[in-house]
């Protein structure tokens, strides 16, 4: 089975008197282990099918199955639920709580999932070791460099070991030094097994992924494979 399967998806939002179609009938199947870019112009509906993927929103119309399970008419609370166990997302903003250390911001996602203070420690520590942060566990953000939080940022997406790792504009607040690393490491995640899908509008971002999906006026433009040697993630 695949870990994502959408069906016709539509998200219809109704502006006034006006109904703008966000997604206009949008199918796609992406297999466990893939590494997928969805990639769009601003307005285009690349937010609007990660919100729909991430569990974010629900759709007007059309189906959307995670791990064989359908989300797509599930209520806010099942929603939550499946967000917390299934889904780790990284945001372009770090989204860290700036008085946490970055284990204790590592370890959120546990603590709302009821988790015992020692299981929470042991899993985040593990967590910053896999992005190379195990010896910033004890700094707060403004300790930290950007591409430091983003690092953090990661380790709490990981933390729960997820289905999915959804990433939107990851790099977009990093210089192009600090973007080059957050790649590298996404790259070197997924060699382990990590299911990743990248939301972004620059293609040099985008050519790291195994596929990409190209957005346009809410339908799905362009589904393209990428060759080994055109990748950027493959030196």
């Amino acid at each position: 089975m695949p870990l994502i399967e959408t069906k016709n998806l539509w998200k219809t939002y109704q502006m006034g008197t006006e109904e703008v179609h966000a997604l206009r009938g949008v199918s796609i199947t992406i297999e466990k282990g893939e590494y997928v870019a969805i990639m769009g112009p601003s307005g285009s509906g690349k937010s609007t099918l990660m919100n729909l993927i991430g569990c974010l929103d629900t759709p007007s119309q059309g189906e959307y199955f995670l791990n064989s399970r359908k989300v797509s008419q599930m209520n806010d609370d099942e929603l939550a639920n499946i967000r917390n166990r299934e889904i780790g997302f990284v945001f372009q903003t770090f989204n860290l709580l700036p008085r946490a250390t970055a284990l204790h911001n590592v370890e959120l996602p546990l603590i709302y999932n009821g988790s015992s203070a020692q299981t929470r420690r042991e899993k985040a520590l593990h967590a910053l070791d896999r992005v190379d942060l195990g010896d910033r566990v004890t700094h707060k953000p403004s300790e930290l460099s950007g591409g430091q939080r983003q690092r953090v940022a990661m380790a709490r997406a990981l933390v729960n070991d997820p289905s999915l790792l959804l990433a939107d504009e990851p790099t977009g607040n990093l210089d192009s030094k600090t973007s080059i690393e957050i790649m590298k490491l996404l790259d070197a995640l997924h060699h382990q097994g990590n299911t990743i899908i990248i939301v972004t509008h620059e293609k040099d971002i985008a050519q790291h992924a195994h596929r990409v999906l190209s957005i346009l006026d809410g339908q799905i433009a362009e589904d393209i494979i990428v060759p080994d040697h055109q990748r950027n993630g493959v030196h």
